[in-house]
Protein backbone atom coordinates (compact mmCIF):
# COMPACT_ATOMS: atom_id res chain seq x y z
CA UNK A 1 0.00 0.00 0.00
CA UNK A 2 0.79 3.50 -1.01
CA UNK A 3 -0.04 6.54 2.00
CA UNK A 4 0.75 9.82 0.59
CA UNK A 5 0.35 12.93 2.89
CA UNK A 6 -1.37 16.03 1.79
CA UNK A 7 -0.51 17.89 4.12
CA UNK A 8 -2.30 18.52 8.10
CA UNK A 9 -4.72 16.10 7.93
CA UNK A 10 -5.64 14.74 4.53
CA UNK A 11 -4.18 11.19 2.60
CA UNK A 12 -3.93 9.71 -0.31
CA UNK A 13 -4.31 6.03 0.71
CA UNK A 14 -3.42 3.53 -2.15
CA UNK A 15 -4.48 -0.24 -0.75
CA UNK A 16 -6.16 -2.89 -2.73
CA UNK A 17 -8.31 -1.49 -5.94
CA UNK A 18 -9.05 1.43 -4.03
CA UNK A 19 -7.27 4.95 -3.62
CA UNK A 20 -8.89 7.09 -0.67
CA UNK A 21 -8.24 10.48 0.05
CA UNK A 22 -9.31 11.29 3.89
CA UNK A 23 -9.93 14.76 4.95
CA UNK A 24 -8.64 16.02 2.14
CA UNK A 25 -8.64 20.01 2.34
CA UNK A 26 -6.35 20.98 -0.53
CA UNK A 27 -8.24 24.49 -1.40
CA UNK A 28 -6.76 26.83 1.11
CA UNK A 29 -4.21 24.29 3.25
CA UNK A 30 -0.85 26.33 3.67
CA UNK A 31 0.86 22.42 3.57
CA UNK A 32 0.04 22.15 0.23
CA UNK A 33 1.03 23.52 -3.03
CA UNK A 34 -2.42 23.93 -4.66
CA UNK A 35 -0.84 23.56 -8.47
CA UNK A 36 -0.73 19.74 -7.58
CA UNK A 37 -4.44 19.23 -6.64
CA UNK A 38 -4.57 17.09 -9.86
CA UNK A 39 -1.54 14.65 -8.82
CA UNK A 40 -3.41 14.11 -5.44
CA UNK A 41 -6.41 13.31 -7.26
CA UNK A 42 -6.04 11.22 -9.74
CA UNK A 43 -7.76 8.08 -9.91
CA UNK A 44 -9.47 8.30 -6.74
CA UNK A 45 -12.17 6.09 -5.98
CA UNK A 46 -13.69 7.68 -2.56
CA UNK A 47 -13.29 10.51 -0.71
CA UNK A 48 -13.58 9.76 2.83
CA UNK A 49 -14.61 12.47 5.43
CA UNK A 50 -13.89 12.05 9.64
CA UNK A 51 -15.80 14.73 10.54
CA UNK A 52 -17.57 18.55 10.11
CA UNK A 53 -15.05 20.96 10.58
CA UNK A 54 -13.60 22.80 7.08
CA UNK A 55 -9.60 21.45 7.98
CA UNK A 56 -11.01 18.15 7.18
CA UNK A 57 -14.57 18.23 5.02
CA UNK A 58 -13.90 21.42 2.95
CA UNK A 59 -12.61 19.85 -0.40
CA UNK A 60 -15.26 16.72 -0.10
CA UNK A 61 -18.41 18.11 -1.78
CA UNK A 62 -16.32 19.39 -4.22
CA UNK A 63 -13.62 16.39 -5.11
CA UNK A 64 -16.63 14.06 -5.17
CA UNK A 65 -18.71 16.63 -7.43
CA UNK A 66 -15.40 16.41 -9.68
CA UNK A 67 -14.62 13.30 -9.88
CA UNK A 68 -18.28 11.55 -9.76
CA UNK A 69 -17.39 9.80 -6.74
CA UNK A 70 -18.77 8.60 -3.20
CA UNK A 71 -18.02 11.03 -0.06
CA UNK A 72 -18.51 8.51 2.60
CA UNK A 73 -18.66 9.49 6.46
CA UNK A 74 -21.21 9.51 9.09
CA UNK A 75 -24.65 9.35 8.11
CA UNK A 76 -25.86 12.67 9.29
CA UNK A 77 -23.18 14.63 7.07
CA UNK A 78 -23.64 12.21 4.13
CA UNK A 79 -27.51 12.77 4.04
CA UNK A 80 -27.11 16.46 4.57
CA UNK A 81 -24.55 16.53 1.40
CA UNK A 82 -26.38 14.09 -0.59
CA UNK A 83 -29.59 16.17 -0.46
CA UNK A 84 -28.01 19.60 -0.71
CA UNK A 85 -25.33 18.88 -2.97
CA UNK A 86 -26.64 15.75 -5.09
CA UNK A 87 -23.67 13.96 -4.57
CA UNK A 88 -23.06 10.31 -4.11
CA UNK A 89 -22.74 9.08 -0.79
CA UNK A 90 -22.08 6.32 1.66
CA UNK A 91 -23.36 7.31 4.53
CA UNK A 92 -22.89 5.05 8.43
CA UNK A 93 -22.26 4.58 11.57
CA UNK A 94 -19.68 3.99 14.62
CA UNK A 95 -19.74 0.38 14.63
CA UNK A 96 -20.38 -0.41 11.16
CA UNK A 97 -18.03 -0.96 8.48
CA UNK A 98 -18.52 -0.75 4.65
CA UNK A 99 -16.67 -2.59 1.73
CA UNK A 100 -15.50 -0.32 -0.83
CA UNK A 101 -13.91 -2.48 -3.68
CA UNK A 102 -11.96 -5.16 -1.98
CA UNK A 103 -11.19 -2.90 1.08
CA UNK A 104 -13.11 -2.85 4.47
CA UNK A 105 -14.07 1.11 6.37
CA UNK A 106 -15.00 0.90 10.12
CA UNK A 107 -16.25 3.91 11.60
CA UNK A 108 -14.95 4.18 14.68
CA UNK A 109 -15.22 6.73 18.12
CA UNK A 110 -13.26 9.82 18.66
CA UNK A 111 -13.69 12.58 20.74
CA UNK A 112 -13.68 16.06 19.56
CA UNK A 113 -16.54 18.02 17.78
CA UNK A 114 -17.91 18.22 14.47
CA UNK A 115 -19.51 21.30 13.07
CA UNK A 116 -19.52 23.58 9.37
CA UNK A 117 -19.31 27.14 9.79
CA UNK A 118 -22.87 29.21 9.21
CA UNK A 119 -24.18 32.35 8.99
CA UNK A 120 -25.07 32.45 12.58
CA UNK A 121 -21.98 30.34 14.04
CA UNK A 122 -21.13 26.89 13.89
CA UNK A 123 -23.94 24.24 12.64
CA UNK A 124 -24.30 20.62 13.87
CA UNK A 125 -22.64 18.37 11.17
CA UNK A 126 -22.88 14.65 12.88
CA UNK A 127 -20.79 13.14 15.23
CA UNK A 128 -16.61 12.95 15.10
CA UNK A 129 -15.11 9.56 14.10
CA UNK A 130 -12.05 7.74 12.88
CA UNK A 131 -11.55 4.91 10.38
CA UNK A 132 -10.30 1.33 10.63
CA UNK A 133 -9.17 0.81 7.15
CA UNK A 134 -8.79 -3.05 6.05
CA UNK A 135 -7.48 -4.75 3.28
CA UNK A 136 -5.99 -8.39 3.13
CA UNK A 137 -5.47 -8.84 6.89
CA UNK A 138 -3.49 -5.55 6.94
CA UNK A 139 -5.40 -2.58 9.02
CA UNK A 140 -4.53 1.25 9.06
CA UNK A 141 -6.08 3.02 11.78
CA UNK A 142 -7.05 7.24 11.19
CA UNK A 143 -7.99 8.61 14.03
CA UNK A 144 -9.70 11.65 12.60
CA UNK A 145 -9.12 14.34 15.82
CA UNK A 146 -9.82 12.91 19.10
CA UNK A 147 -8.06 12.84 22.46
CA UNK A 148 -6.65 9.74 24.17
CA UNK A 149 -9.91 7.35 25.26
CA UNK A 150 -10.29 3.86 26.98
CA UNK A 151 -11.89 2.88 23.78
CA UNK A 152 -9.01 2.54 21.95
CA UNK A 153 -8.03 -0.95 23.88
CA UNK A 154 -11.13 -2.38 22.33
CA UNK A 155 -9.93 -0.82 18.50
CA UNK A 156 -6.88 -2.92 19.37
CA UNK A 157 -8.56 -5.87 20.44
CA UNK A 158 -11.19 -5.28 17.43
CA UNK A 159 -8.90 -4.78 14.88
CA UNK A 160 -5.03 -5.06 15.38
CA UNK A 161 -4.36 -1.98 13.30
CA UNK A 162 -0.23 -2.01 12.25
CA UNK A 163 -0.14 1.45 10.80
CA UNK A 164 -1.55 4.29 12.98
CA UNK A 165 -2.42 7.48 11.34
CA UNK A 166 -2.75 9.94 14.68
CA UNK A 167 -3.88 13.54 14.96
CA UNK A 168 -0.61 15.09 16.85
CA UNK A 169 -0.65 18.56 17.08
CA UNK A 170 -1.58 19.58 20.35
CA UNK A 171 -4.14 22.74 21.22
CA UNK A 172 -7.39 21.27 19.45
CA UNK A 173 -6.60 17.18 19.58
CA UNK A 174 -4.01 15.47 21.17
CA UNK A 175 -0.52 16.25 21.54
CA UNK A 176 3.04 14.38 20.51
CA UNK A 177 3.35 13.38 24.18
CA UNK A 178 -0.77 12.09 24.33
CA UNK A 179 -0.74 10.51 20.79
CA UNK A 180 2.48 8.61 22.17
CA UNK A 181 0.66 7.73 25.43
CA UNK A 182 -2.14 6.23 23.31
CA UNK A 183 0.07 4.17 21.27
CA UNK A 184 1.73 3.18 24.11
CA UNK A 185 -0.87 2.31 26.36
CA UNK A 186 -3.18 0.63 23.71
CA UNK A 187 -1.88 -0.52 20.54
CA UNK A 188 0.83 -2.17 19.06
CA UNK A 189 1.55 -0.27 15.91
CA UNK A 190 4.55 -1.50 13.63
CA UNK A 191 4.70 2.17 11.97
CA UNK A 192 2.85 5.67 13.37
CA UNK A 193 2.66 8.76 11.12
CA UNK A 194 2.05 12.03 12.94
CA UNK A 195 -0.74 14.51 11.35
CA UNK A 196 -3.03 17.63 11.94
CA UNK A 197 0.79 19.16 12.99
CA UNK A 198 2.57 21.89 11.54
CA UNK A 199 0.09 23.07 9.44
CA UNK A 200 -0.20 26.53 11.83
CA UNK A 201 2.03 28.16 14.46
CA UNK A 202 -0.26 27.26 17.18
CA UNK A 203 -0.05 22.84 16.61
CA UNK A 204 3.45 21.78 17.07
CA UNK A 205 5.92 21.47 14.57
CA UNK A 206 7.94 18.17 15.08
CA UNK A 207 7.48 14.64 15.46
CA UNK A 208 10.48 14.07 18.36
CA UNK A 209 8.68 13.50 21.12
CA UNK A 210 6.52 11.16 19.75
CA UNK A 211 9.71 8.99 18.49
CA UNK A 212 11.83 9.53 21.85
CA UNK A 213 8.58 7.62 23.12
CA UNK A 214 8.25 5.09 21.01
CA UNK A 215 11.58 3.78 20.46
CA UNK A 216 10.07 0.42 19.55
CA UNK A 217 7.86 1.75 16.77
CA UNK A 218 8.70 3.27 13.10
CA UNK A 219 7.47 7.09 13.65
CA UNK A 220 8.06 8.98 10.10
CA UNK A 221 7.28 12.43 9.98
CA UNK A 222 5.61 12.34 6.56
CA UNK A 223 6.58 14.71 3.78
CA UNK A 224 3.45 16.24 1.38
CA UNK A 225 2.81 14.34 -1.64
CA UNK A 226 6.22 11.66 -0.61
CA UNK A 227 4.59 8.51 -0.99
CA UNK A 228 5.12 6.10 1.80
CA UNK A 229 5.26 2.26 0.69
CA UNK A 230 4.10 0.27 3.79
Amino acid sequence: MKIIWLGHSGFRIEIGNQVLLVDPWLQGNPMFPEDRQAEAKAGATHVLVSHGHGDHSSGGIEIARELGIPAVGTYDLMSWWQASEGIETVGFNKGGTVALGDVNVTLVNAVHSSSIGGDNGPVYAGAEAGFMIEHAGRTIYFSGDTDVMADMAWFQELHSPEIGILCAGGHFTMDMKRAAFAARKFFDFKTVIPCHYRTFPILEQSAAAMAAALPSVDVIEPQVLEALDL
